[in-house]
């Protein structure tokens, strides 16, 4: 299953943009407003859940300056893959797009797809407020 956000511009350039989520305590800003836990592990990994959900561990698989981000699933049931794409516009602008990519059989893909497609475009809309 491959989902993608809308693509957000940020008054920020791709560095700076691409410093603000390679640091995982950032993600926190860009949660949906029915959180209910987030806590990070270390340096690279951090737990959240929201309302309902399983809590879901992510991991910083990749990070290669200043165009591309990738969190992966930290152990649990789920394998997926959560790649922020960032594209310079200018020296004081970028665009950002996130995407979520996971293996899951067709009952869980259509459980998940609805919330899921929510949740990484609500972190799309915060991505220009929180940085």
């Amino acid at each position: 299953m491959n989902l993608e956000s809308p693509k957000t511009t940020i008054p920020k350039s791709a560095k700076d943009t691409f410093d603000f989520l390679s640091d995982v305590k950032n993600f926190e800003k860009l949660m949906p407003e029915n959180i209910s836990k987030f806590e990070v592990l270390d340096d690279d990994k951090f737990v959240f859940a929201l309302k309902g959900m399983p809590e879901i561990v992510l991991k910083k698989k990749e990070a290669i300056s200043p165009n591309k981000i990738v969190l992966g699933a930290a152990g649990g049931k789920l394998d997926f893959s959560l790649t922020a794409d960032i594209a310079p516009i200018d020296e004081n602008t970028s665009e950002a797009q996130l995407t979520f990519d996971g293996e899951f059989n067709a009952m869980m893909a259509m459980m998940i797809k609805g919330p899921i497609s929510k949740f990484i475009e609500t972190l799309s809309i915060n991505i220009p407020k929180a940085v």
